[in-house]
């Protein structure tokens, strides 16, 4: 009697531990299938799946009118599956010659130990009739695979200022570059499927759609641009200077509606310029003495400090002014005589504005200059735009003072005089 106990005991203890560990299974079973099924399919998945990659279309630059300024075209680049690769001596041969490449480089490229291998740079953005040479052969592992590429479609125009992009699309100068993570979108692919060795198998192709970067409208009116952009080459033809630039702005909003600079170039072959030229955007990059177009400052201070009465005060203006022992000249010769204010500004007279300086005073002055924003970036959204160089006011005698005071000994940039 005990010892049948004794076996109906044990035998609940064996069938306790089973149930507990057949619970314990289905438990992990349900949270596999349930819970992990997601992570543990995109795992698997991942081992043999393969992303043929899709460019996205980079966004448009418009004009504040809606006008197409930089655009994309679709070309086409060649794309290599090594594995898939059946006669690597007979693809190289084949293919060398289509692409203007050795049959050495070309056979590198087909017996890389890589999943995708792309024939860079000469298999990038290759024309149609290239692209068509290559699809007729029909070989294994060769695909060609859609790419975007920017346009340009009035060349020249505003070169600058929206800069360009690089044989990846990615901006390397202007607005292409400042706005580069809202332009550039999202690759897409075509997925399909294959073996440990790389051969695919006869499953469906999956395609996922890119995603294309946002497109931008600028401030710039095209129809004002063109007109800027033929003065400067009007200019250009008539007096052959080294460089020249313009910047039109709304002095109501400070929006650019044109800015453009020579010598110019074509960013859709920006590689055929050398990099002073792309480089060089002028009208945010050049600084200068800005000589008496910088007497609006003085002025401004002067007429806010109320320390010049325009039409009652006057001043003689002999030829030249003597300050901290050098002497400034009057650009006309023999001077202006005696003048009003008013009619100093009007003749633009150097010895009537050092007068002036003089009164304000270099911190009243300075400030001011400060205040309009020079010596510091504007905030316009390209880069490279420069400072400028102001006196140090610790540094200032009168000599700098008076001589700051009709644009001389200050350095700015033409947006920094527009602004």
């Amino acid at each position: 009697m005990f010892f049948n106990k004794n076996i109906h005991f044990r035998i609940k203890i064996v069938m306790s531990i089973i149930l507990f560990f057949f619970v314990l299974i289905i438990g992990k079973v349900f949270y596999i299938q349930v819970f992990s099924y997601e992570k543990l399919n995109n795992y698997a998945t991942s081992l043999w799946s393969r992303n043929l990659p899709i460019e996205a279309n980079r966004g448009k630059i418009y004009d504040r009118n809606g006008v197409v300024l930089a655009d994309n075209v679709t070309t086409t680049s060649l794309v290599l599956i090594p594995n898939q690769i059946v006669d690597k001596e007979k693809t190289a041969e084949l293919i060398a010659p289509i692409l203007g490449i050795s049959y050495e480089d070309m056979y590198e490229h087909v017996s890389k130990k890589s999943s995708i291998e792309r024939v860079h740079p000469e298999g990038r953005r290759l024309d149609y009739e290239t692209a068509d040479k290559i699809n007729e052969l029909d070989l294994p592992g060769v695909y060609l695979l859609k790419e975007s590429k920017r346009y340009y479609p009035y060349g020249k125009l505003l070169a600058h200022t929206l800069g360009f992009v690089g044989i990846d699309n990615q901006g390397l100068s202007g607005l292409e570059l400042m706005y580069n993570d809202y332009l550039t979108g999202s690759y897409g692919a075509i997925k399909y499927f294959s073996d440990a060795k790389g051969n695919k198998l006869e499953l469906s192709e999956i395609y996922e759609q890119p995603q294309d970067g946002i497109d931008i409208y600028l401030t710039v009116d095209y129809n004002i641009q063109i007109a800027l952009e033929r003065e400067l080459d009007n200019a250009i033809s008539k007096y052959n200077p080294e460089q020249a630039l313009g910047i039109v702005m709304n002095p109501k909003t400070g929006e650019i509606l044109a800015m453009a600079s020579r010598p110019s170039f074509d960013p859709s072959n920006y590689e055929d310029y050398t990099t002073e030229i792309i480089n060089r955007n002028l009208p945010i990059w050049m600084t200068y003495e800005p000589g008496s177009t910088f007497k609006i400052i003085t002025l401004a201070t002067a007429l806010e400090e109320n320390l010049v009465n325009l039409e009652e005060e006057h001043y003689f203006d002999s030829g030249a002014v003597k300050v901290g022992g050098a002497t400034i000249h009057c650009w006309k010769h023999g001077g202006h005589g005696d003048q009003t204010f008013l009619q100093v500004v009007e003749n633009s007279c150097n010895p009537g504005f050092v007068n002036l300086g003089l009164r304000i005073g270099k911190e009243t002055l300075f400030s001011y200059i400060d205040k309009f924003g020079f010596g510091s970036p504007t905030g316009v959204d390209l880069n490279g735009e420069a400072n400028g160089i102001i006196f140090d006011v610790d540094k200032i005698g009168d000599l700098e003072l008076a001589t700051t005071a009709f644009g001389q000994g200050v350095s700015v940039t033409p947006i920094h005089l527009v602004v």
